[in-house]
């Protein structure tokens, strides 16, 4: 089963995303950016869902080091920012899609799907 990396700090919003992956994939929650990128560093993720407002390292500057260190992860920006501005923010961090909150489990289950299957 494919190994999803979830950087949320807030609660219910990652008890929403374990309702959309609990039935397709394996997940592993980081509730900071550091943690985030702590964890990419020592375990085997597939992708990693960044939320991008969090406490001790943004998700921006989570993502700019998580890219440096394994450029080939899908990293997808999860955020309630869904300005055009944000999204150009994610993309340039390395950041390969954008999803707004709250997020869709349809949509949300087809931007996974787009980078590491089923």
């Amino acid at each position: 089963m494919k190994k999803i990396l979830v950087a949320e700090d807030n609660d219910s919003n990652f008890i929403l995303m374990t309702y959309i992956l609990k039935r397709f994939y394996a997940y592993e929650r980081a509730k900071n950016g550091q943690e985030a990128v702590d964890l990419v560093d020592n375990g085997a993720y597939d992708m990693v869902l960044m939320d991008i407002k969090m406490p001790v390292m943004d998700g921006l500057e989570a993502t700019k080091t998580i890219r440096e260190r394994h450029p080939d992860l899908p990293i997808v920006a999860l955020t309630a920012n869904a300005f055009d501005s944000d999204r150009q923010l994610a993309m340039l961090a390395g950041c390969n899609d954008f999803l707004s909150k709250p997020v869709s489990s349809d949509l949300c289950i087809k931007t996974i799907q787009k980078y590491i299957g089923e």
